[in-house]
């Protein structure tokens, strides 16, 4: 097996577990709605970073993180465990806020299309003859 696809098998592998984790076995009350999106590892294996959504404002978030980051020693030693590697990675978290990004471009071309149509509405509601008409 290739160096890469193994790194790639391994994300996904962290990402499952960390997904069931979250589901059924930590149970911080202040971790809320927490989406896991993605596993990210250095090449020689020793080091993960796993990208989290987090729905809520930012105090929300902030309890979420910090929720996380006291359960890293249960979460490490579980992924060791489940996935059976020599040495179980360096585990950090990190916010991912590509889906509030992608959230925010859209609302921005609904504004825009919005605005658009508006203007056209003026244009053709204020008595301003088009061609052909």
């Amino acid at each position: 097996m290739s160096s890469q696809l193994r790194i790639e098998k391994l994300q996904e592998l962290i990402k499952q577990e960390m997904s069931k984790m979250l589901l059924k076995e930590i149970k911080d009350p202040r971790i809320g709605f927490v989406t896991v999106t993605g596993v990210e590892m250095t090449g020689d294996l020793r080091e993960a970073k796993i990208y989290v959504s987090i729905m809520g404002n930012e105090e929300q978030i902030q309890s979420s993180l910090e929720g996380l980051q006291s359960a890293l020693g249960f979460v490490r030693r579980e992924i060791g465990k489940r996935i059976r590697l020599r040495f179980t990675p360096e585990i950090s978290f990190a916010l991912d806020k590509s889906l509030d990004y992608g959230e925010h471009i859209q609302k921005l071309l609904l504004k825009i299309e919005k605005e658009r149509d508006s203007v056209e509405d003026n244009i053709t509601g204020s008595g301003v003859e088009t061609a052909g008409s």
